[in-house]
């Protein structure tokens, strides 16, 4: 078989000679060079190397006794090192070269392409020019690395890197092996290809895979929003002119917030003994302000 059919792969080549540059390796039909740069040690002639077979700068087969991540058919986490665009991210696969994934593999709207240090789910790709690329993970292909969900995954806290988008929604690999979507409605921005989420499992379906929020919890919401009313009433001496009362615009304009959000803010600091209202002005409890 042509040495060229087996770019991409790691074979067994034998050491025919050696020159400055380094050694050259041989099938018995065809040799290729492994430069110097790319041995790990000083081998001997008629020695069997076992190697991964690339296309230099210049388009030429080498070798290198490094084995990488992803080879041809074999899929791998790898991160993002570079982004150039009008041309692609390059990813590291564990050689002293990069690989590149293409523009034309990456989603259309650049603000969800990769940032440095992003994980993207990969194998490697022969062109027809015996040029080495990056290609995405499918669907079918995560589903095959998938562990189907229980029911008691449901409302779990979950983390994990974002593998496919769309306008629809973005799909997600879990470190639990969880293959998910999360619906457009449940993220508040869409996250980049190869960005780490995390989020909580709001649907476990009949198939094993699951549905994602990033959106916080309520309870957390409302923590939030507690603590920024408290904050801004220590900043006002303990009192404000806002309360359950208050015109949702005037509350929108002063908190951002809708009138049903402020309100349950403020029935969390009521039920903890924190403030109380009077006369639609709302205040810190005296103990509170000298404690």
């Amino acid at each position: 078989m042509s040495l060229a059919m087996e770019l991409g792969h790691v074979i067994e080549l034998t050491v025919a000679r050696e020159s400055e540059f380094g050694y050259f390796l041989t099938d018995g039909t065809e040799d290729v060079l492994m430069h110097k740069n790319e041995a790990s040690r000083e081998y001997a002639l008629d020695e069997t190397v076992k190697v991964f077979l690339y296309t230099d700068s210049r388009g030429r087969i080498s070798a290198t006794d490094t084995i990488p991540f992803v080879t041809v058919g074999k899929y791998e986490w790898v991160k993002v090192t570079d982004v150039q665009p009008g041309l692609g991210v390059f990813l590291d696969i564990g050689i002293q070269k990069d690989l590149l994934l293409g523009e034309e593999d990456l989603p259309a709207h650049k603000g969800v392409w990769p940032t440095v240090g992003d994980l993207l789910f990969v194998t490697i790709r022969v062109n027809r020019n015996q040029r080495l690329y990056a290609k995405l993970a499918t669907d079918p292909i995560m589903e095959e690395k998938a562990v189907e969900a229980t029911e008691t995954a449901f409302n779990k806290n979950v983390h994990g890197f974002i593998y496919r988008t769309a306008k629809v929604g973005s799909w997600i690999f879990t470190a639990e092996g969880y293959k998910g979507f999360i619906h457009e409605s449940q993220r508040e921005r869409e996250p980049r290809l190869g960005e780490k989420v995390e989020g909580r499992v709001v649907d476990v379906k009949m198939d094993g895979t699951i549905n994602v929020s990033l959106l916080q919890r309520k309870q957390d919401v409302q923590d939030t929003d507690a603590e920024r009313i408290y904050q801004y009433l220590l900043s006002r001496n303990g009192a404000m002119p806002y309360s359950d009362k208050s015109l949702p615009e005037d509350i929108s304009e002063r908190f951002q917030l809708s009138k049903a959000a402020f309100k349950r803010a403020l029935g969390k600091l009521m039920k903890e003994g924190k403030i109380y209202q009077e006369d639609r002005w709302t205040y810190i409890k005296k103990e509170e302000v000298d404690s």
